[in-house]
């Protein structure tokens, strides 16, 4: 019988000696010439900030329990998780901020539902215990399939704008131009984490299994919410990518349906 124990705390003197790690990965990179000290070192600082800061968040929000401070922080990571996409989307001048703000609402949304609606109870929808993990690690993995989804896609169209304006000289509509390019585009978001599953437990522990067995969890409650969270990024991940390139080929087209890419 697994028994739990008081996890060891972290006090400010162990942070401290955990940013001796991050010094000698500055050192390599400076030993082997890499170029990389500056980013490691911003790198370094804005992490430390950014989770001191969300820890303090957090922590003040248990103790609010209340629904409105919630749903602003979790618009506020839906609209840093919107921006950093586009971003990493080569949009040519083109607008896709609110239809990637909403492909990730929807996506993010329909499985939460169905999760709290169907397997994790809870006594109330706003549960900041619950909402905030599951909400961040499904849209963090989904902001990552949608930018690979969609920049692939835009990159393929692109290349292959003659072939794409053949078809359409053919009688093809857009989206029977596109629909490979499209296909594609959705596996190739979805490879990273199909590459994790087929390889945790077994290679890799993941983040929310190892923070729960650090925290005192039985291991085998961790896995099962380990499994769930999986799950949850792959439904998470297909439904964006999914609505991202319907919504990107839809503006590589004209209303006289011609390619304006």
């Amino acid at each position: 019988m697994y028994e739990t124990s008081d996890a060891i705390e972290l006090n400010f003197v162990d942070l401290g000696w955990s940013f001796g790690i991050m010094a000698v990965a500055i050192a390599l990179s400076n030993w082997q010439k890499l170029g990389l000290e500056k980013q490691l070192l911003l790198a370094t600082g804005r992490s430390f900030l950014q989770l001191l800061a969300l820890g303090y968040l957090v922590s003040t929000i248990f103790d609010l329990n209340h629904p409105i401070p919630i749903v602003i922080i979790l618009g506020v990571m839906l609209l840093i998780a919107t921006k950093a996409t586009q971003e990493r989307i080569d949009h040519n001048g083109k607008s896709f901020f609110f239809m990637i703000l909403g492909s990730l609402l929807v996506s993010s949304l329909f499985t939460l539902s169905y999760v709290f609606s169907l397997i994790v109870h809870l006594k109330v929808w706003y549960s900041p215990r619950y909402l905030i993990p599951f909400t961040g690690m499904i849209l963090g993995n989904a902001m990552n399939s949608a930018a690979l989804s969609g920049q692939h896609l835009i990159r393929s169209i692109r290349q292959n704008h003659r072939e794409i304006e053949t078809y359409l000289c053919l009688g093809a509509s857009p989206r029977q131009a596109i629909i490979n390019y499209k296909y594609e585009s959705i596996r190739i978001s979805l490879i990273p984490i199909l590459n994790q599953m087929m390889v945790v437990g077994v290679v890799s522990l993941p983040g929310m299994f190892t923070g729960q067995i650090l925290g005192g969890s039985d291991p085998f409650n961790a896995s099962s919410y380990q499994i769930l969270i999986l799950f949850m990024i792959v439904l998470t991940n297909i439904l964006t990518s999914i609505l991202v390139t319907e919504g990107i080929y839809r503006k590589c087209f004209n209303k006289n349906a011609q390619l304006i890419v």
